[in-house]
Order: C-alpha cells, then structure tokens, then sequence
C-alpha cells in the first residue's frame, strides 16, 4: 500500500527538533531508520500528517564508553552497535544481539533508540536493555529527563515517551570484567521476530553469583525484565537446581499470543529453553564453567 500524504521536516539540531514537534502538536511522528514506522503507514496503521526526519542530528550519534559507564546515542545504528570493538570488548551481548536483528540492509539503517523507543514486543533490544539495567535519556520541551528501560514499556507500542519528546540516548553502568553474557533466540527464519529470546548478564564473584539479570522479547504485550528468576540465581553457584528454579521462575511471568510463531504453550515452554541456554552459555562465558 502507499502511506497517506504528510509534510516533511529534517531539523539540523535537536532543539530545532523539539520545537518542531512542540507546535506540529500530536499528528507529528519522527523517524530515524524508518524500519517500524514506515511499514506501519504503508499499511495506514499510522497516518502522521508530519513527519520529523532526524538523519541530521549528529548529536544524537555515537558510542562512549567510559571506565563506569557506556552510552549509546539513539541515532546509532544496529551496524555501529554490532562493528564497535570497544564495545565488544566490554559488553559483548550488543554485537550478539545486533547481528540477530533483521538482515544486514535493514542493520545499515536502523537505529538502537528506534529499536529501544518503538515499544513493539518483538524487538530484540529492550530485553538486552533490561538486563543491563540501561536508562532512557529523553528530551522534549519540558526539559530533559530519564527513564529506567526496565519502567518504559506500558503495552505494545505504548512507553513512557511523551508526545513531544525524542530518546537521545540509552546509558548503562558498564559491567565489570567478569561478568558472562548471552542472548538466545528461537526464530522461524533469518530476519524475523523472536518465537521466544532471552539475554542474560552474570557477574561471578569466583564460583557465587554476585549479580544476575534476566530479560525476556516477544514473551507477553511488553519486554519483560525476569526480576524473580534473576534473583534465584545470586548468591548460588549457579548449578543446576538454581537454573531449574530460574527458569521456571522466568516462564511463570511470559503471557505469550498465540499466532504464527505457535500456540502460547509452546512458546512458553520455548521462553524455558532460552533462559536455560542462555544461563548456561554466560556461566561459561564468565569462566565459571568449562
């Protein structure tokens, strides 16, 4: 189908951008890679009348990471993500994660805030975002603020972003060295959405888990952040009555649809296998198990 008409805008700043949005009013909508809001008004399930284009902004791109913390400017795309040895290098579950999105045209062009900001289930990023305790920086014409990823997400393709205001940037507290990562993911085919995924970040202190997060994708109408199967797993050697435990921690929050990718049954008992492996996969990535 073809999108209905709308105006164009492409601001060069993001003050510009926010004002933009400020008197355009609700019928405004931006886009960055155009990889979720384009299909959505070729099917007229989104009619803006004005679209915000938001390439320009360089402010808005860019990867840092610093002795503490990691940010990630939203306008980065899945490439970027997936290229930077730095980040690589001390948080490798975003390449992991980046190269299972899509296919390689559409990680030329999406971006991480798209992904992060869109509010739809089955995108791979927010479950990764959860897990790494990462915060949503957003401006608007109030003023700047910050949410928790894991606070964001309402339903599907509803968040906490406010007409008006633009993801600038997502920041999380970079993980000590020896922590252990993995993103699972269960899918039909090459490039389509997550039957059931799981990320998981361990930190070990020895053989005793100090720190254990769990994120869920395409498991219930949101992202879900597993906070009582994370919380099985600290203090334990993370042997396997604790992964048991985790597990079906894990898979007592899922509220999966059932559709195309299987009835909702299956795709719980799914979400299971992919926490398992993932647990078992950071455990050994953490050197906590050969």
């Amino acid at each position: 189908m073809i999108p209905g008409s709308f105006d164009y805008h492409r601001p060069k700043t993001l003050d510009e951008a926010v004002g933009l949005l400020s008197s355009l009013g609700e019928e405004a909508r931006v886009i960055a890679g155009g990889h979720s809001l384009i299909p959505m008004m070729k099917l007229r399930m989104a009619v803006p009348e004005n679209l915000v284009d938001l390439q320009d902004l360089g402010e808005l791109k860019g990867i840092q990471v610093g002795p503490e913390r990691i940010a990630i400017g939203a306008l980065t795309t899945q490439h970027e993500v997936a290229g930077s040895e730095e980040l690589a290098d001390c948080c490798p579950i975003l390449r992991e994660t980046a190269l299972v999105i899509a296919d390689p045209q559409v990680r030329y062009c999406g971006t991480l805030g798209g992904n992060v900001a869109n509010g739809d289930p089955g995108n791979d990023m927010p479950a990764v975002m959860m897990a790494l305790n990462a915060s949503y920086h957003l401006a608007g014409a109030q003023g700047s603020r910050e949410v928790a990823a894991r606070d964001f997400y309402d339903a599907a393709f509803f968040t906490k972003l406010q007409d008006g205001e633009i993801l600038t940037r997502v920041e999380f507290p970079r993980p000590p060295a020896d922590s252990g990562f993995a993103y699972e993911k269960q899918k039909r085919k090459i490039g389509d959405y997550a039957t059931a995924a799981a990320a998981v970040v361990l930190t070990m202190d020895g053989r005793s888990c100090s720190a254990a997060s769990i994120g869920l994708t395409n498991l219930a109408d949101t992202p879900l952040y597993a906070e009582a199967a994370s919380a099985v797993l600290v203090g334990t050697s993370v042997d396997d009555g604790a992964i048991g435990q985790a597990v079906e921690a894990a898979k007592a929050i899922t509220a999966p649809a059932n559709d195309g990718r299987g009835p909702a049954e299956f795709r719980t008992h799914l979400a299971g296998v992919m926490v398992r492996r993932a647990i078992d996969l950071a455990l050994m990535r953490a050197g906590a198990r050969t």
